[in-house]
């Protein structure tokens, strides 16, 4: 379905955004597409937004990474939190590939819209996602203690749930899947109806 949807471009790999809410399995599934098209990269938004802003990266993402890819060029792209703070490496895409996918929350934001060719919303049960995000930070170590940890999601939840409000990109998703369905085999997908307004 989605090379129905996004295409076939030439001279460039079809651009694919996974949106969805903090810990609905956006990653989960881009690793999937990724498994699935060899000739493929993944970048992730929180990459490009490291040390930077929440949801203020459009500039970022379009201008370093998703514009290059529709040029057909490849990309070894800095963004400023990583020069700042000396992160090594690069957000790197290959030339040549058949597909990027962009992962994070916004990443199929309306301002994004004339660099995707497709949109997936990845739709979760707001309090599994909870559960999943708070227990996956706590895990990595990413944000401190388990206070910390805590404190940061809800944070985060008060900038996301405003923003995926304003945003609704589930609106311009080909195909919304469950990202918090229980016992789905690995490498399947269950569809999802959209978020109700309420959600």
């Amino acid at each position: 379905m989605l090379e129905q949807v996004a295409g076939t471009p030439t001279g460039r790999p079809r651009v694919v955004a996974v949106d969805g809410r903090g810990a609905s399995g956006k990653s989960t599934l881009a690793e999937q597409l990724h498994r699935a098209v060899p000739a493929s990269a993944v970048v992730h938004t929180d990459d490009v937004a490291w040390h930077h802003s929440f949801f203020d990266w459009t500039d970022l993402l379009a201008g370093g990474v998703l514009e290059p890819v529709r040029r057909g060029e490849a990309v070894s792209y800095r963004p400023p939190g990583w020069v700042a703070r000396e992160r090594p490496g690069a957000v790197a895409v290959p030339a040549g590939l058949d597909l990027v996918v962009v992962e994070g929350v916004g990443a199929g934001r309306r301002e994004l819209e004339g660099l995707l060719d497709a949109v997936v919303w990845v739709q979760s049960d707001f309090a599994e996602a909870e559960r999943r995000g708070i227990a996956r930070d706590i895990a990595e170590g990413v944000n401190g203690d388990v206070e910390e940890s805590t404190a940061f999601w809800f944070e985060w939840m008060a900038e996301e749930l405003a923003f995926v409000d304003q945003q609704r990109p589930w609106e311009r998703a080909c195909l919304v899947v469950a990202g918090t369905a229980p016992d789905v085999s690995e490498g399947h997908v269950v569809l999802a109806p959209p978020p109700t307004p309420s959600q």
